[in-house]
């Protein structure tokens, strides 16, 4: 600038804004939330300061609305905008896009509160958890396609139960982590399951271990909603056995480790062989002890039954001995009979005599009932009407009533139907 030239104070302002906002551009500033207001129109004030400065900073409605945290005093954040000059004031100030929360206790502040809002909605209810599928076909993997995670995992399901292994590889920290883990895990469950890759059965969510700040993308809102909605059972198995991510409290299982995640997914194979020869050798035992019960009850059923032999040779001999006494009485009677015959003086001859006059008696009976049977009828020319249920048929007007009727001849029987009766004595016969 000009020596001794005099300036406005708009000319001022203007140089100074340009200096700070071309010097500066787009920074990252770490320190504490000091003196925040929220103003009616939604737009935060507040101030960053540090041991020995304070940065007045201002976030409109629009960014404070979709910040990943709740601004308030003495939360330590790390805060993307940019340096602009506020001429009213003659100040400058930092118009924030972006806070995130810097150091160790400002993360598990927001982690407790964020898992305190989760618990409220319900996301980690155990009535929203999946069973884990006991021998998935194929097993989806989010995460870093290098690594020493992904080698574990494949190592492990080698061993225990070769199955097929889909990698959906993403980043697992760093800025736009958490959206690409969101991605992948409903990228698999929008899979087709009739697709050349195939939909997974499980999936494994896993990283290796690391700080707090590594590990924050498994705490981010819109993984935890990915899990929760997925429709594929979740293993987590983020950081170590000690770590504790939001993503583990809304999995369906949570695993230590990337390697402890493979062992819940699947059995071994050599285990599962020798529990189904187990289970077979059982279960021939005790089809054997089952045989040897019922032949044993049996055996015993069989010695309160009577010995049918016995009992058909008791009724044979008590037979015989009827057939015994009855040709006793027999021969007793027909020996009385000729002793009283002879008595009376009856003398054979007239014994044959009379026997002939009952046979000649006797055949002229049957010759006279032979004269009225149902087959000399016939022969004469008469015929025997009887209606569907071969019930005799008496006169013209039952006749009608049975509809068809059968009329037995000497040689046969003829089926007929009524067509009409013309008089009490006359009607018309006709053939099927």
């Amino acid at each position: 600038m000009e020596e001794n030239r005099e300036y406005s104070v708009s000319e001022i302002s203007f140089a100074i804004k340009r200096c700070v906002e071309t010097t500066f551009g787009k920074i990252r500033v770490k320190g504490e939330i000091f003196g925040a207001k929220r103003a009616d129109s939604g737009h935060w004030y507040l101030s960053l300061k540090d041991q020995n400065a304070v940065l007045s900073a201002v976030c409109w409605k629009g960014i404070a609305l979709n910040l990943p945290l709740k601004i308030e005093d003495g939360l330590e954040v790390i805060a993307t905008g940019k340096i602009t000059t506020f001429s009213g004031k003659s100040s400058y100030q930092l118009v924030i896009e972006h806070l995130e929360p810097a150091g160790q206790g400002a993360l598990l502040k927001l982690l407790e509160e964020r898992k305190q809002q989760f618990i409220k909605e319900g996301l980690f209810d155990n009535a929203h958890k999946k069973e884990i599928p006991f021998l998935p076909n194929v097993i989806g993997v989010v995460t870093s396609p290098t690594g020493a995670v992904i080698r574990d995992i494949i190592h492990r399901v080698k061993d225990r139960f070769p199955s097929r292994i889909i990698v959906w590889p993403t980043l697992v920290q760093g800025e736009g982590a958490a959206s690409k883990i969101a991605a992948a895990i409903k990228g698999f469950n929008n899979l087709p399951k009739d697709a050349k890759i195939p939909r997974p059965d499980v999936l494994i969510v896993a990283r290796g271990g690391g700080s707090l700040e590594d590990l924050w993308p498994f705490n981010e809102e819109e993984v935890v909603r990915a899990v929760y909605d997925s429709q594929i059972p979740v293993i987590s198995a983020v950081g170590h056995e000690t770590d504790t991510m939001l993503i583990d409290f809304v999995a369906d299982k949570r695993a230590p480790t990337p390697t402890g995640a493979a062992e819940f997914a699947l059995p071994v194979r050599s285990e599962l062989n020798s529990a189904l020869k187990m289970l077979d050798a059982r279960s021939l035992n005790a089809i054997s002890r089952y045989i040897d019960i019922l032949r044993q009850s049996l055996v015993g059923i069989s010695r309160g039954i009577v010995n049918l032999n016995q009992v058909l040779l008791e009724y044979r001999q008590r037979f015989d001995e009827k057939i015994l006494r009855l040709n006793n009485i027999f021969k007793y009677y027909m020996s009385s009979k000729a002793q009283s015959l002879h008595a009376i003086g009856l003398k054979p001859y007239y014994l044959l005599n009379l026997i002939e006059k009952k046979k000649i008696a006797l055949e002229n009976f049957g010759a006279r009932l032979s004269a009225v049977s149902v087959e000399q009828v016939l022969k004469r020319g008469f015929a025997w009407v009887t209606n569907r249920h071969f019930k005799t048929v008496y006169d013209a007007t039952n006749a009608k009533k049975s509809g068809e009727l059968n009329i037995r001849f000497v040689d046969g029987i003829v089926k007929t139907k009524i067509a009409e009766v013309r008089d009490a004595r006359q009607f018309d016969l006709f053939d099927d």
